[in-house]
């Protein structure tokens, strides 16, 4: 991309992510691959009312899953990230909802719709998604108890798979 200004990348990046999130079959699968690096600090204003800070994850193994109202593939992957998220329970992985560069209203709703229990945080700005690595929709980031990011996973997981990173994680 020499030679292509700022605004020209933007437009390919945004069209990377709008084919990511297409309903086709390409969108389907998921790509997981290992990471490093701390986990960027997880603290804010939810989208459901509440506040989230690092100490209410500390130790624990975290699944920051990065979606968007707009985006079928994360519509699709919702049910099984709320079914793992229930089955780890109180003690289990620590699940974290990262809304991308969309009206907050539709994604209380979507939040809603699924009724999911874990928090979100908004990212308007795309700087949280950026800082994680992510490259399109849906993107889950699993990071170990101490802080550092293990896997990234990107298209829609199924429980499975989550359920895989989480035990590599913790292990």
């Amino acid at each position: 991309m020499r030679g292509v200004g700022p605004v020209p990348r933007i437009l390919v990046v945004l069209a990377l992510i709008l084919v990511a999130c297409s309903s086709g079959p390409a969108a389907e699968g998921h790509r997981v691959v290992e990471v490093s690096g701390p986990l960027p600090e997880l603290r804010g204003e939810t989208l459901q009312g509440g506040r989230l800070e690092p100490d209410d994850y500390a130790g624990r193994v975290v699944v920051v899953n990065v979606w968007a109202t707009w985006c079928g593939p994360c519509r699709r992957e919702q049910p099984a990230l709320s079914a793992v998220q229930a089955e780890q329970g109180p003690d289990g992985a620590f699940f974290v909802g990262v809304n991308l560069r969309d009206d907050e209203a539709a994604a209380r709703a979507y939040l809603e719709e699924f009724d999911v229990a874990y928090p979100s945080l908004s990212d308007p700005a795309g700087s949280l998604a950026y800082r994680l690595g992510v490259p399109y929709l849906p993107a889950t980031i699993v990071a170990d108890a101490r802080g550092e990011m293990r896997f990234r996973a990107v298209g829609a997981l199924d429980a499975a798979t989550l359920r895989d990173l989480i035990a590599r994680a913790s292990g």
